[in-house]
């Protein structure tokens, strides 16, 4: 009678552990798939993106400036003064 009844304990502690585990990870899960988290998750993944493309245009415009000069240097061409970083230069027009 004794192992049974510790057998039921022990089952009956196992069995609300379980439980309890469960719950705390379905209402995390509910928390995190909440319509506001999604949101900032979403907007910070957005951002980051940005940043990381904002940098990928800077490093390709570097290298391009850098191999233009390395090229007009070469073909003994005149190095154009180059404008201050993060200023655009006019784009010419096209005739209509």
């Amino acid at each position: 009678m004794t192992k049974r009844l510790f057998s039921f304990a022990v089952g009956v502690g196992f069995g609300f552990g379980l439980a309890v585990i469960t719950f705390r990870w379905f209402q995390r899960t509910v928390e995190r798939l909440a319509p506001p988290q999604v949101a900032r998750s979403m907007t910070e993944s957005a951002r980051g993106l940005i940043l990381e493309v904002r940098d990928a245009v800077v490093e390709g415009r570097a290298a391009m400036r850098e191999r233009e000069a390395q090229l007009r240097a070469e073909h003994g061409l005149p190095i154009p003064e180059s404008p201050a970083p993060g200023t655009r230069t006019p784009r010419p027009r096209a005739l209509a």
